[in-house]
């Protein structure tokens, strides 16, 4: 199914793309359907975009640009920013063939100079672009209830508002200058994957210390030491299952562009540098694919512990 011939049918007003449906972008494909805008969405595996069309009654679109060619509101949903730049501006790009005036969301997290780099090209190209990095898990992509930390010019942020309300539950705008959201987001992470290894430590340290840890868990997210994290993540070290919600290559990403921003901005982050050399070891020990939670493992191999494992995380 093409998206062509529907696309310049459909409604005239509140057309969107998706560029990328993972874990985050389908849910958010989906939920800027549940909100009745008409989406086209794309991605590099074919037979996800033709589940996307079969779940929601949107469109699967051969490529990106058939994706993005007749929409309003285009939301890239990618890895990383080589991987957004290669969507907008490379050999297949899609703002050739964006309408003029169109705002491009650019939701993956990155360096906030990068985010600025990509608004220009955009500006220089009659597209609005707003910097949208996004927070909150596939769950809450699903639901349409992220949070948006967003930064861009008035126009823009008024052009992207009804994608921006079907997607998230609280949208911060953080200015009219792109990557500004990028900032916050790198701040975020920082504290996302120092919480994250902190967490896998103290769970295994509990281990070695023979407690029950269903039981540390239990009081912990009743005390004082809990976050997001433990909360969030410590369940798939009880359950021994590693399939990856967010995986552990995310943060040796995100945690070393905070270390290549801390050094250009000569301000010391020690806590995450050492974070960041937990995920790296864990990735050397062949996990970088499977969940984040995954540093708990690579503590409990170097302490000869054994934590639970279901069959699909006996790596």
């Amino acid at each position: 199914m093409t998206s062509e011939g529907q696309m310049e049918t459909s409604h005239p007003h509140h057309r969107a793309a998706v560029i990328g449906l993972g874990s985050m972008g389908y849910g958010m494909a989906l939920s800027l359907r549940r909100k009745g805008l008409q989406v086209a969405g794309y991605d590099v595996r074919p037979e996800v975009s033709q589940r996307f069309a079969h779940d929601s009654g949107g469109i699967a679109a051969a490529t990106a640009q058939e994706a993005a060619k007749y929409a309003d509101i285009v939301v890239v949903v990618v890895v990383n920013a080589d991987q957004t730049d290669a969507v907008l501006f490379g050999a297949q790009g899609i703002a050739t063939v964006m309408q003029k005036g169109a705002v491009i969301l650019s939701c993956a997290t990155m360096a906030p100079e990068r985010a600025r780099a990509f608004a220009a090209a955009a500006t220089d190209a009659g597209l609005l672009y707003v910097d949208s990095p996004i927070s909150g898990g596939a769950q809450r992509a699903a639901e349409g209830a992220l949070t948006v930390l967003a930064s861009g010019a008035p126009e823009a942020m008024t052009k992207a508002e009804p994608a921006l309300d079907a997607m998230a539950a609280k949208v911060y705008r953080l200015g009219d200058e792109p990557g500004t959201g990028a900032a916050f987001k790198m701040v975020n992470q920082l504290l996302a994957g120092v919480h994250i290894a902190a967490a896998s430590e103290a769970m295994v340290f509990a281990k070695r210390l023979g407690l029950d840890i269903a039981k540390v868990y239990e009081v912990i997210t009743a005390s004082a030491g809990n976050s997001w994290m433990f909360e969030n993540r410590m369940p798939h070290v009880l359950d021994g299952d590693y399939t990856p919600r967010s995986a552990v290559d995310i943060f040796t990403k995100d945690l070393g562009i905070i270390n290549d921003m801390s050094r250009s901005a000569k301000f010391p982050t020690p806590v995450a540098s050492a974070a960041l050399q937990m995920f790296l070891m864990t990735a050397a020990a062949g996990m970088g694919r499977d969940d984040d939670a995954s540093v708990a493992r690579l503590y409990a191999r170097v302490a000869g512990l054994e934590l639970p494992l279901t069959k699909t995380a006996q790596s």
